[in-house]
């Protein structure tokens, strides 16, 4: 009997996330979607997978979703997540903190649901979808782009803790997508002449999900059309 392939993505209502849900399900997984509107539930039950209104912040919330996808498929093969400014010195405790909350804390809480069902499979793949700033901080977002710096570190060690797990972890990094308003100034600064599209970013977490991409782990594959080029 062949074995389901089921996979979990946050932020899966719209845009990248939702680009990235129909992508794993062309790709023959079963998925599950949470997202903070009901499109991720519309969007769930039009790929005939599974959907939750909630928050992946929320323990309880990704919980239900974790729950219920065990319940129905009984295994965790893939977890995406993804999240949705000011001067640097300006923000508040209260902006630091919600970037620490939402985007390092948004990729964790959801990773401790889940790697505990990848041990017990002896496989998995977490693929986190940060912007690009990740690895070149931008004063354009300040506290997510430093916040965001953390993952990196974060998959490092997750990569020295979990390997022997057989579980692997990478980082999808998009630049300027055109899920965003298109500013000609930024688009003109891309070697591309051109925004991504969702699709494109979708296709890359999709490689990553895949048996292809079976040796590759604790790296960041960039989908930015060179903005961030190698250095000779």
């Amino acid at each position: 009997m062949t074995v389901e392939k089921v996979a979990i993505v946050t932020a899966g209502g719209t845009g990248i996330g939702a680009a990235i849900a129909r992508q794993l399900t062309a790709d023959g997984f079963r998925v599950g979607i949470i997202s903070s509107t009901g499109k991720g539930e519309a969007l769930a039950r039009e790929l005939g997978g599974i959907g939750v209104t909630g928050s992946s912040e929320s323990v309880e919330d990704f919980g239900r979703l974790v729950d219920l996808v065990r319940a129905h498929w009984g295994r965790i093969d893939v977890l995406v997540t993804s999240v949705g400014r000011g001067p640097l010195m300006a923000l508040g405790d209260a902006q630091w903190l919600e970037g620490l909350n939402t985007y390092l804390l948004g990729v964790l809480r959801p990773a401790q649901l889940v790697v505990p069902v990848m041990q017990k499979q002896r496989s998995g793949v977490i693929v986190n979808v940060t912007p690009d700033w990740a690895l070149e901080p931008s004063g354009l977002p300040p506290a997510s782009s430093m916040v965001r710096s953390g993952l990196a570190a974060f998959t490092r060690l997750f990569v020295e803790s979990h390997s022997q797990d057989n579980i692997r972890m990478n980082n999808v990094l998009p630049g300027w997508i055109d899920t965003t308003q298109v500013w000609e100034d930024r688009r003109v600064a891309v070697p591309l002449q051109r925004y991504g599209k969702a699709e494109e970013v979708a296709a890359a977490v999709g490689f990553l999900a895949s048996q292809g991409a079976s040796y590759i782990t604790g790296q960041s594959l960039s989908v930015d059309g060179g903005v961030s080029r190698s250095v000779p």
